[in-house]
């Protein structure tokens, strides 16, 4: 693969700071983040007086702790404009969830919110090997997910040619992907598997693409995801991490010199990790839930706001800003089998071990009885689909499963591209437990 290392000049001063201009940094724009919200979103004027906190609380940045959390039913409560800080009238963009579990949570965004966004993406994909010139393939959807106009603008901004087709048609992807010759490719990692079978159904081999960058985000992946996505197509893949709630794409991303964890890009973003159950902020290098609170944001800042994803804090290492562990599941989609939590990404990790499945997944949740059961829905490979193949992946699949997660689990291997594909996040877990 390619070196796409920085050239000396390519990072902004802020990137290379000391941690203590960068805890100056923040704690100044802390201070207005607290203020802006206080005076300007009765939502918040109400949650910390209710909570007894003030904006003059804060003297330094671990004072942060004082201050209430923030969460996704809040944003639902006040839908849909109840929690902005500015004049409706003040917003450029307006963004939402799908909504599929309630009401969607919106967000807004002045235009000194787009062009901030548009900048921490422009650095995520310089981060990650882009360069200006470059053409970006950016196949995350468009539209209200803030995945697909987050990653165009950033593109924009650093100067690189983008190519909006969003999701879907994924024969005409490939076609696209030969003719214009792309350099870099901006999608969930489940949708980028599709668009590998498909590379292999048209007879293309994936490594003489002109593809060197994939930056993937939006779901859980893990590094044997990676590893199988960068040698089919020999290119780098890279994570981006965002939240609509926090901003969208480009709140973190990780370096790919060192592809070792997702650099916060802390002079817009302050992380915290909290314990799940007690809300106690957990020291650098303990695993818990991320929390952030923004600091430019005009629109709709957001104080403490809890992820519900989890991971830690490391020091930095290609940038000074502190690193962000790749996110291994969420406190909300871990499932508890008969005692044992289980995250869909270590189901994943299993099958890539398994060399005649495919990374194509589907967790089914049933329960017989007392008891909740659990069946993995999975792929064979092109070449393993007789009978005895596809049993025995089936039982060395169990097997793995039992003995590295820990729980015993029904294995139904599909033919390929029986399971369900996704052109957008993945939908890894499907409930059929009676409801209680």
């Amino acid at each position: 693969m390619e070196d796409l290392s920085p050239r000396p000049g390519d990072l902004e001063t802020i990137e290379t700071a000391s941690r203590d201009e960068i805890s100056a940094v923040q704690l100044k724009r802390m201070q207005w983040s607290l203020t802006h919200a206080y005076e300007n979103s009765p939502f918040y004027r109400r949650h910390f007086d209710e909570a007894g906190s003030h904006p003059s609380d804060l003297r330094s940045l671990s004072d942060l702790a004082k201050f209430p959390f923030t969460t996704k039913k809040d944003l639902r409560d006040t839908y849909p404009f109840g929690m902005f800080a500015v004049p409706r009238e003040k917003l450029a963009r307006i963004h939402a969830s799908s909504g599929t579990t309630g009401k969607p949570t919106v967000v807004g965004y002045t235009r000194e919110d787009v062009d901030t966004w548009a900048s921490v993406v422009a650095r995520s994909i310089r981060a990650s090997g882009g360069r200006a010139g470059d053409i970006v393939h950016v196949a995350y959807g468009y539209g209200l997910f803030t995945g697909g106009l987050g990653a165009h603008y950033g593109a924009e901004k650093l100067g690189c040619t983008v190519v909006p087709i969003s999701g879907g048609m994924t024969e005409r992807q490939v076609a696209l992907m030969q003719d214009f010759k792309p350099r870099i490719i901006m999608v969930t990692p489940s949708y980028m598997l599709s668009i590998l079978d498909e590379f292999r159904r048209q007879g293309v081999d994936p490594s003489e693409s002109s593809l060197a960058v994939g930056i993937f985000g939006a779901e859980p992946w893990t590094n044997a995801m990676r590893q199988e996505i960068e040698h089919a197509f020999d290119m780098h893949a890279v994570d981006i991490y965002g939240l609509s709630e926090v901003m969208g794409p480009g709140v973190a991303s990780e370096c790919v010199e060192t592809k070792d964890g997702l650099h916060v890009w802390e002079d817009h973003f302050y992380p915290e990790i909290v314990s799940p159950e007690t809300g106690e902020v957990l020291p650098d290098g303990e695993i818990g839930e991320l929390v952030f609170t923004t600091l430019t944001k005009q629109g709709l800042p957001i104080i403490r706001y809890r992820t519900r994803d989890l991971t830690r804090l490391l020091p930095g290492t290609a940038r000074s800003m502190r690193r962000m562990e790749k996110i291994t599941g969420r406190s909300d989609d871990m499932m508890i089998l008969r005692g044992v939590n289980v995250f869909p990404t270590q189901i994943e990790e299993q099958i890539l071990k398994c060399r005649g499945l495919a990374p194509h997944f589907q967790i089914e949740l049933t329960r017989s009885g007392r008891m909740d059961d659990m069946t993995v829905h999975v792929e064979c490979t092109l070449n393993s689909t007789d009978q005895g193949s596809r049993s025995g992946s089936a039982k060395e699949l169990a097997h793995h499963i039992k003995s590295i997660v820990g729980v015993s689990t029904k294995i139904v291997v599909h033919n390929p591209g029986g399971v369900a594909r996704s052109e957008g996040k993945a939908k890894r877990v499907v409930d059929n437990r009676p409801k209680e």
